[in-house]
């Protein structure tokens, strides 16, 4: 087995000095307006008016794209693998080539969505870091992005890209945008607007301050926040019909949903732990025991 694994990327660098931005889209394989995104930032920075560098890689699990699923054929989910390792199967290999790009940069972003199953409102997240320079950056990054939300959530999670830049003490962020399996054209718009405003942030580029779109700012300490694959979920395989929207507001013990099996005869009703705004929605029906229906940002936690 081949114990290396190449990224396929597009390095700019400027005439003048500056940091090193990576920017990652694709680590899972079905979320397409990142990819579509990160190919236009690379049209945007001209090398004679960029102060630094910026790493842009449109797609990092090739193998699953091609797939057109989340994960490659091994069944591993890449944001789960981090930091990988060079002798392992296919999405370890990746993880590891992706993590040595991921320390050698001074400030990262990594670009997500929610697949094919899923729709998430826009939000730019970082974990509470420990180290409180590191941690006021990426509040200025996530910020800096310009997306509805701002979420901060425990720096505790481990497998993840955010995961591998905490423990090199580089300034990292996530973004979501949508998804259920459509490449919008808005949420391509607002990811290459949010990579400039961040380059435009650490002082990489020269381009007019936007409109401030930031409307929650909310911070969760608790050890599972921001893992929203645990969320509310379905207690057997089944039909998923929502009975809320994405971006409503709910309080504990409303409906979500109902689950029910092939007949209609047994429908098991869901009903939400927590108060809060719908910050993610299953948007496709087929459901197995265990998947995550809704994820609710408890509001609770806003700034």
């Amino acid at each position: 087995m081949n114990d290396s694994y190449l990224l396929q990327s597009r390095r700019i660098e400027g005439t003048q000095p500056g940091p090193h931005l990576l920017i990652f889209g694709g680590v899972h394989g079905d979320e397409f307006e990142p990819m579509a995104a990160i190919r236009r930032v690379a049209k945007e920075p001209q090398p004679s008016r960029l102060r630094g560098t910026v790493t842009l890689v449109p797609v990092v699990n090739e193998p699953a794209f091609l797939r057109g699923q989340r994960m490659a054929d091994d069944g591993l989910d890449l944001a789960r693998t981090f930091p990988g390792r060079p002798g392992g199967s296919i999405t370890e290999r990746i993880g590891h080539a992706a993590s040595a790009l991921i320390r050698g940069a001074d400030f990262f972003i990594d670009l997500h969505a929610g697949g094919t199953t899923m729709a998430v409102l826009p939000l730019a997240g970082y974990m509470l870091h420990a180290n409180a320079t590191v941690l006021d950056q990426q509040r200025r990054m996530a910020r800096a992005f310009n997306l509805p939300i701002v979420w901060g959530t425990s720096s505790e999670l481990e497998g993840r890209s955010l995961s591998v830049a905490r423990d090199a003490n580089v300034p990292a962020i996530y973004c979501e945008y949508q998804g259920s399996g459509i490449c919008r054209e808005e949420g391509v718009a607002a990811y290459v607007d949010g990579c400039l405003n961040v380059m435009r942030s650490l002082g990489m580029v020269d381009r007019p301050a936007p409109p401030d779109a930031v409307q929650l700012v909310a911070e969760d300490p608790r050890p599972s926040s921001g893992h929203l694959q645990i969320n509310n979920p379905s207690p057997m395989d089944g039909f998923f019909e929502p009975a809320v929207r994405l971006g409503e507001h709910v309080a504990a013990g409303d409906l979500l949903g109902s689950v029910s099996d092939a007949l209609g005869d047994r429908v098991e009703r869901m009903h939400s732990r927590e108060s809060g705004l719908v910050l993610l929605l299953r948007t496709f029906p087929r459901v197995l025991a265990g998947d995550t229906l809704a994820v609710i940002l408890e509001t609770g936690a806003a700034k």
